[in-house]
């Protein structure tokens, strides 16, 4: 038996291995490169366990066709699961070909070793390579769940410093992209959109719309969708330009643009007690009884705005229907999830529909990728025997990709005479942060592709249950790893708010953790505890206190900073589970209350490093990103609709504001692997914001920290 639900879906060898004619060995997996760089990673742990150089490894594009099902690519998930089945896979391989070479070459396994995919008998000098040895046929066999994998010290490329899989083509341009296909006989289309997503399709002037037909353009209407194709890519531009003006919407039910923040005290809610990581039915917890000698006693509410991915490139995707049958080309990060909503969506039998992963912008989480799937397969099955490569605008992407939610979250805390934590409370108030397409009760997953929602037989609206996993959405890192007894933790799942909503980079780690460190420091002050040291004492896990160590040395006495500078620490490990982060910053507030980051230390353990650069750039794009939203990001909307639709309107973080960043890497040879793709983002944002604390005196618990909030901070 296995808990890794890659292997227990795709327990057959050959769903993840082939060796092939040319010498090389096919690697599949389900799960897709978005920034992380899975494939590098696998790519070295298949070669290092099968004896390989890494050149005749070659990782395959996932599909629904041949690919294992994966799941979805999501929450720090890809290492743990898709590098341990390959390393399970491969060292299955190894074992059954080395026993098959034995017998070949009449030695004892023993007697073998092997040099790039030639075994060879020490004693007779005689060898036999992989290749020859299957013959180009299949295993046919499952994996041995139970096989011995190499030890760290046998392990000759994973750790390396090699450069990541096909970065020169990345850099140079040459890396191809969905956006980048083209095929014999290709339509280009965009689609055109309305005011918001309650605003429906009243009219569309026929004059206009015959005038852009004339012009060779196809016009795709199905109720409230709208889309364009055309051979000529600038003239479908323009005419979908035309279209936008020919369209008359009912916008009548308009965006609730009242305070985000009261809307989620005071809307209706599904709220649950959230006991050792899980939310469980019944009552909420009471509040604990306070000491009468407790040294202090704090309460504080935090807050975060609605987020964007903000991905660099908008979304796109390429469909084709042909004779009934129905494939896509996208970059979604659930391929076979989205096969199965689609299905449902188009009625149609899912074995006739065939989805292929393509690179697209990097991106962490639920942004436009599924609805310009979605798009394209809508308007390629209006236009069948015709490729359709459907991309959206930056408007598009900045105005309809589904958002991080808004949150509200409020603590409590009390430290003993003793410089105990004896109470705390944390509340976290939310819309759902997963609403990606899973198949469920039916209509499930046609409810959540945006077009769906705007066809003449529109998928019905379904509210979201309370996401009742270990540490999933809203309470995503609630549960404070620090020893506190008997913390009350309450996770509410507020209704009716005004924008859609999904899955974004760390879920509710980002803001739980925010608010969780920055409380921990502010009731430190009160108690007139040193922060680091109320951390330590607190803390049972030497590879937690081993990071903020780390950070806490190199950043230097967080009393001591420069001059006019301010000094803060934030600490997390990410769903208490996976890779342990800490972060320190320095910085500067101008007289302007512009945030100024000067230096930057990060420390992550996730476990045994197979990929160090990679594992670098993942904690070092973690913490720009979470800079980004700690500092910049806010979705600005009014009753009519978004008013973010490009980079002036919703900034983000610059090359101007990137500090010098040390990053230290606390590799544990022989330690599971741990996901760290989203560990360090949450204690970025807490670091920032104690920074931003020490240096002005001012509590700022309303991100972001632009000018403004931080002057209203100030004004109490």
């Amino acid at each position: 038996m296995t808990r890794n639900p890659s292997l227990v879906k795709n327990p057959d060898l050959d769903n993840w291995l082939a060796f092939t004619l040319d010498g090389r060995v096919r690697v599949q997996i389900g799960k897709v490169d978005i920034g992380q760089k899975i494939s590098t990673a696998v790519l070295r742990i298949a070669a290092d366990e099968l004896d390989l150089e890494p050149g005749r490894i070659q990782i395959m594009h996932p599909d629904t066709i041949d690919g294992p099902d994966e799941g979805m690519t999501s929450g720090s998930n890809s290492i743990e699961e898709a590098g341990n089945a390959v390393r399970l896979a491969a060292a299955t391989a190894r074992m059954r070909l080395l026993t098959l070479a034995a017998a070949k070459l009449g030695v004892e396994l023993d007697d073998l070793e092997v040099t790039d995919g030639t075994v060879c008998a020490r004693a007779t000098n005689r060898s036999i390579s992989y290749w020859e040895l299957m013959g180009g046929k299949r295993f046919d066999c499952p994996i041995e769940l139970n096989v011995r994998s190499k030890t760290a010290s046998k392990m000759l490329i994973i750790g390396q410093h090699t450069p990541a899989r096909d970065i020169k083509n990345i850099v140079t341009g040459a890396h191809a992209f969905v956006h980048d296909m083209m095929v014999d006989g290709m339509l280009h289309g965009r689609p055109i959109r309305p005011p918001h997503i309650h605003a429906r399709l009243k009219d569309l002037d026929g004059t206009t719309v015959r005038a852009v037909r004339r012009d060779g353009i196809e016009v795709v209407s199905d109720g409230s969708f709208l889309a364009v194709a055309g051979t000529d890519e600038f003239a479908v531009i323009k005419a979908a330009q035309r279209l936008a003006t020919a369209a008359t919407w009912d916008a009548s039910q308009n965006l609730d643009a009242h305070d985000i923040y009261q809307q989620l005290i005071t809307n209706r809610r599904v709220s649950l007690p959230v006991v050792n990581g899980t939310p469980k039915d019944g009552p909420l917890p009471r509040v604990t009884t306070l000491p009468e000698d407790a040294k202090a006693t704090h309460s504080a509410t935090f807050e975060k705005p609605y987020i964007m991915h903000g991905s660099i490139g908008p979304s796109a995707a390429m469909a084709i229907s042909k004779n009934g049958d129905l494939e896509i080309w996208t970059h979604s990060q659930g391929i076979y999830l989205l096969r199965a909503a689609l299905a449902e969506a188009f009625s149609i039998p899912v074995e006739r529909l065939r989805i292929h992963h393509r690179p697209g912008a990097g991106c962490y989480g639920h942004n436009g990728a599924d609805d310009a799937a979605v798009d394209a397969a809508i308007v390629a099955r209006a236009l069948p025997d015709r490729p359709v490569l459907l991309k959206w605008t930056r408007e598009d992407e900045h105005a309809w990709e589904p958002y991080g939610p808004a949150m509200v979250l409020q603590l409590s805390g009390t430290v003993d005479k003793n410089g105990t934590i004896c109470a705390w409370s944390h509340e976290t108030y939310s819309d759902t942060h997963v609403m990606r397409p899973r198949p469920g009760v039916p209509g499930l997953g046609p409810s959540r592709l945006m077009p769906v929602k705007f066809l003449a037989n529109p998928a019905m609206e379904i509210d979201p249950e309370p996401n009742r996993a270990h540490h999933g959405g809203i309470h995503r890192n609630l549960e404070p790893l620090y020893r506190i007894e008997e913390p009350r933790l309450v996770k509410h799942l507020v209704r009716d708010l005004p924008l859609r909503t999904s899955a974004l980079r760390t879920l509710g780690a980002y803001a739980n953790v925010f608010a969780l460190e920055c409380f921990l420091d502010e009731l430190a002050e009160l108690a007139e505890e040193d922060p680091i040291d109320l951390r330590r004492r607190h803390l049972d896990d030497p590879r937690a206190w081993a990071c903020i160590e780390a950070v806490a040395h190199r950043i230097g006495n967080l009393d001591k900073a420069p001059q006019d500078c301010g000094r803060g620490l934030g600490f997390a490990q990410y769903k208490n589970t996976k890779a342990y982060a800490a972060v320190a910053v320095e910085l500067m507030v101008d007289q302007t209350s512009r945030v100024h980051l000067h230096r930057a230390i990060l420390a992550g353990d996730a476990g045994q490093v197979v990929d160090p650069v990679g594992l670098k750039a993942q904690l070092e794009g973690g913490f720009i990103q979470a800079a980004s939203w700690t500092l910049y990001e806010e979705v600005a909307f009014d009753p009519n609709g978004i008013t973010s639709r490009n980079w002036e309107s919703y900034p983000i973080i610059g090359f101007d504001n990137i500090p010098e960043i040390e990053t230290i890497l606390l590799d544990r040879p022989g330690a599971p692997f741990l996901g760290a793709g989203e560990a360090v983002c949450g204690p970025t944002g807490a670091a920032i914001v104690n920074a931003v604390r020490r240096a002005t005196g001012v509590s700022a618990r309303r991100l972001p920290l632009t000018p403004d909030n931080l002057r209203r901070a100030a004004l109490g």
